[in-house]
Protein backbone atom coordinates (compact mmCIF):
# COMPACT_ATOMS: atom_id res chain seq x y z
CA UNK A 1 0.00 0.00 0.00
CA UNK A 2 1.21 3.97 -0.82
CA UNK A 3 -0.65 5.92 1.84
CA UNK A 4 -0.54 9.85 2.11
CA UNK A 5 -2.57 12.05 4.81
CA UNK A 6 -4.00 15.30 2.93
CA UNK A 7 -5.37 18.18 4.53
CA UNK A 8 -8.55 19.45 2.69
CA UNK A 9 -8.47 23.13 1.88
CA UNK A 10 -11.48 24.89 2.41
CA UNK A 11 -12.22 25.92 -1.47
CA UNK A 12 -13.12 22.29 -1.63
CA UNK A 13 -15.93 22.09 -0.09
CA UNK A 14 -19.59 22.63 -0.93
CA UNK A 15 -23.20 24.40 -0.41
CA UNK A 16 -23.71 21.25 1.78
CA UNK A 17 -20.61 21.76 3.89
CA UNK A 18 -18.31 18.72 3.01
CA UNK A 19 -15.89 18.19 0.67
CA UNK A 20 -17.46 18.22 -3.17
CA UNK A 21 -17.84 15.24 -5.03
CA UNK A 22 -15.37 16.51 -8.11
CA UNK A 23 -12.52 16.79 -5.47
CA UNK A 24 -12.04 13.53 -4.31
CA UNK A 25 -11.03 12.23 -8.48
CA UNK A 26 -8.01 15.13 -8.44
CA UNK A 27 -6.84 13.60 -5.07
CA UNK A 28 -6.61 10.26 -6.28
CA UNK A 29 -4.76 10.98 -9.40
CA UNK A 30 -2.20 12.66 -7.09
CA UNK A 31 -1.89 10.30 -4.69
CA UNK A 32 -0.68 8.20 -7.92
CA UNK A 33 2.16 9.99 -8.32
CA UNK A 34 3.93 7.10 -7.04
CA UNK A 35 3.01 4.48 -9.23
CA UNK A 36 3.83 7.22 -12.13
CA UNK A 37 7.51 7.51 -11.24
CA UNK A 38 7.48 3.75 -11.57
CA UNK A 39 7.10 4.31 -15.15
CA UNK A 40 8.68 7.90 -15.32
CA UNK A 41 10.55 8.46 -12.77
CA UNK A 42 11.18 12.39 -13.22
CA UNK A 43 7.24 12.85 -14.41
CA UNK A 44 8.60 14.17 -17.55
CA UNK A 45 5.56 14.53 -19.52
CA UNK A 46 7.48 13.98 -22.96
CA UNK A 47 8.75 9.93 -22.10
CA UNK A 48 4.95 9.96 -20.21
CA UNK A 49 4.30 6.20 -20.55
CA UNK A 50 1.16 5.66 -19.32
CA UNK A 51 -2.46 6.39 -20.06
CA UNK A 52 -5.45 6.50 -18.50
CA UNK A 53 -8.21 3.93 -19.96
CA UNK A 54 -11.26 4.32 -17.07
CA UNK A 55 -11.67 5.59 -13.49
CA UNK A 56 -14.82 5.67 -10.99
CA UNK A 57 -15.70 6.80 -7.64
CA UNK A 58 -17.81 5.30 -5.44
CA UNK A 59 -19.00 7.37 -2.26
CA UNK A 60 -19.54 6.16 0.88
CA UNK A 61 -19.90 8.64 3.35
CA UNK A 62 -19.13 12.46 3.58
CA UNK A 63 -15.94 14.12 3.96
CA UNK A 64 -15.04 17.62 5.71
CA UNK A 65 -12.69 20.53 5.79
CA UNK A 66 -11.46 19.99 9.18
CA UNK A 67 -9.76 17.16 9.00
CA UNK A 68 -6.93 15.23 7.64
CA UNK A 69 -7.97 12.30 4.81
CA UNK A 70 -5.55 9.59 4.63
CA UNK A 71 -5.40 8.58 0.74
CA UNK A 72 -4.61 5.02 0.28
CA UNK A 73 -3.19 3.25 -2.81
CA UNK A 74 -2.77 -0.70 -4.56
CA UNK A 75 -2.39 -2.83 -7.19
CA UNK A 76 -5.84 -4.27 -7.82
CA UNK A 77 -5.35 -6.43 -11.29
CA UNK A 78 -2.26 -6.77 -13.33
CA UNK A 79 -2.34 -7.99 -16.71
CA UNK A 80 -0.31 -7.87 -20.03
CA UNK A 81 -0.28 -4.19 -20.30
CA UNK A 82 -2.50 -2.68 -18.05
CA UNK A 83 -3.06 -2.46 -14.42
CA UNK A 84 -6.00 -1.76 -11.74
CA UNK A 85 -4.94 1.05 -9.11
CA UNK A 86 -7.51 0.64 -6.30
CA UNK A 87 -7.75 3.96 -4.11
CA UNK A 88 -9.52 4.86 -0.92
CA UNK A 89 -10.25 8.01 0.81
CA UNK A 90 -10.18 7.86 4.88
CA UNK A 91 -11.51 10.13 7.58
CA UNK A 92 -11.80 9.21 11.31
CA UNK A 93 -11.10 5.74 10.90
CA UNK A 94 -13.71 5.78 7.92
CA UNK A 95 -13.79 4.56 4.51
CA UNK A 96 -15.37 7.84 2.94
CA UNK A 97 -14.79 7.22 -1.07
CA UNK A 98 -12.72 4.52 -3.10
CA UNK A 99 -12.25 4.13 -6.80
CA UNK A 100 -10.45 2.22 -9.51
CA UNK A 101 -8.22 3.62 -12.06
CA UNK A 102 -7.59 1.44 -15.32
CA UNK A 103 -4.08 2.93 -16.28
CA UNK A 104 -2.15 1.31 -19.59
CA UNK A 105 1.40 1.25 -20.66
CA UNK A 106 1.68 2.77 -23.80
CA UNK A 107 3.75 3.74 -26.81
CA UNK A 108 2.83 7.38 -27.58
CA UNK A 109 4.79 7.29 -30.97
CA UNK A 110 3.33 3.52 -31.79
CA UNK A 111 -0.13 4.76 -30.46
CA UNK A 112 -0.29 1.09 -29.46
CA UNK A 113 0.44 -0.50 -25.71
CA UNK A 114 2.98 -2.70 -24.73
CA UNK A 115 4.12 -4.93 -22.12
CA UNK A 116 4.32 -3.98 -18.40
CA UNK A 117 8.00 -4.62 -17.68
CA UNK A 118 9.01 -7.45 -15.18
CA UNK A 119 10.88 -5.07 -12.76
CA UNK A 120 7.79 -2.64 -12.37
CA UNK A 121 5.95 -5.74 -12.31
CA UNK A 122 7.72 -6.59 -9.32
CA UNK A 123 7.16 -3.37 -7.45
CA UNK A 124 3.72 -3.52 -8.27
CA UNK A 125 3.23 -7.16 -6.28
CA UNK A 126 4.42 -5.59 -3.19
CA UNK A 127 1.42 -2.59 -3.47
CA UNK A 128 -1.39 -5.45 -4.44
CA UNK A 129 -4.60 -4.93 -2.11
CA UNK A 130 -4.89 -7.54 0.41
CA UNK A 131 -8.75 -7.46 0.54
CA UNK A 132 -11.31 -9.30 -1.47
CA UNK A 133 -13.03 -7.87 -4.81
CA UNK A 134 -14.20 -4.39 -4.73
Amino acid sequence: MISETIKPRFLETDALGHINNTVVPGWFEGARDPVFRWFTPDLDVKRWRLILARFDVSFHGELYYEYPVELRCYIGRIGNSSFDVYQEAWQHGEKCASGTSVLVHFDHQRKASIPIPEDIRQLMLQHLYPGEAR
